[in-house]
């Protein structure tokens, strides 16, 4: 299991992503869901990727050899999500048939966003079946991967006019919070913020076991909703 996250608002992007990859309480390994395209002064693009590790490893490895003739010449965005899922089809009816056989889930999800020159900076989900879906400034927010655990503080926090700073910050509480009730998911979580109109990356941060901001924050989170608890109003018996 994974987590990821990206949310749009008026000033750029945040995307993050968890590293953890397990097959079982004993076979865990650490694998970034990060993935950048970046041709600086003309377009960012990252992708960040949940499912079956194979199915996902080769898709982005299909859109790397082939980057010249496709993720770096599409003219859009949607264009973009359109090639992400042609290429997992393409995946699955390669490796589909072998893994359903095997009763392997082969499928996986993706989040596609970043800007393109010339147009705004845009965010979409690519399903398993190779459709997708655009973020908006009413759900300007996508997850894929262990979703349930961070959507509330998303749900309170995060708006199309938030400031990016406080999107970083409201996400990563988001994986602190899935952290702590699914083991599956953990550290190092890779954090993207996308600056409107730079067209490259400018803010990236890696945060690992014992990182010291990650772990004030998750302090801060935790102490300051015991001290809400606290203060909030008692139970009304009567």
């Amino acid at each position: 299991m994974t987590y990821c996250v990206a949310a749009v608002v008026t000033s750029g992007i945040v995307f993050a992503s968890d590293s953890r990859t397990n097959a079982g309480v004993d076979q865990i390994s650490t694998y970034s869901k990060m993935n950048l395209f970046e041709t600086p002064g003309e377009r960012l693009i990252a992708l960040l990727t949940a499912g079956n590790l194979a199915t996902t490893q080769s898709v982005v490895s299909l859109l790397r050899q082939r980057a010249a003739q496709g993720i770096e010449a599409r003219r859009s965005l949607y264009d973009v999500a359109a090639l992400v899922g042609e290429t997992v089809r393409e995946v699955m009816e390669r490796d589909g048939p072998a893994l359903e056989q095997a009763k392997i889930d082969g499928s996986s999800n993706f989040i596609v966003g970043g800007q393109i020159k010339g147009e705004a900076p845009r965010l979409f989900h690519v399903y398993p079946q190779g459709n997708f879906i655009e973020a908006s400034r009413d759900t300007n927010y996508l997850q894929i991967g262990e979703t349930k655990y961070g959507k509330p503080i998303i749900d309170r926090v995060v708006k199309f006019d938030s400031a990016l700073k406080d999107v970083a910050k409201c996400l990563l509480v988001s994986f602190d919070s899935t952290m702590r009730s699914n083991l599956s998911v953990g550290l190092p979580i890779d954090l993207l913020g996308y600056e409107k109109d730079r067209l490259r990356v400018t803010l990236k941060r890696r945060f690992a076991e014992g990182d010291p901001f990650f772990t004030q924050l998750s302090g801060y989170w935790s102490s300051s909703l015991r001290r809400v608890f606290v203060e909030a109003p008692d139970v009304s018996w009567t």
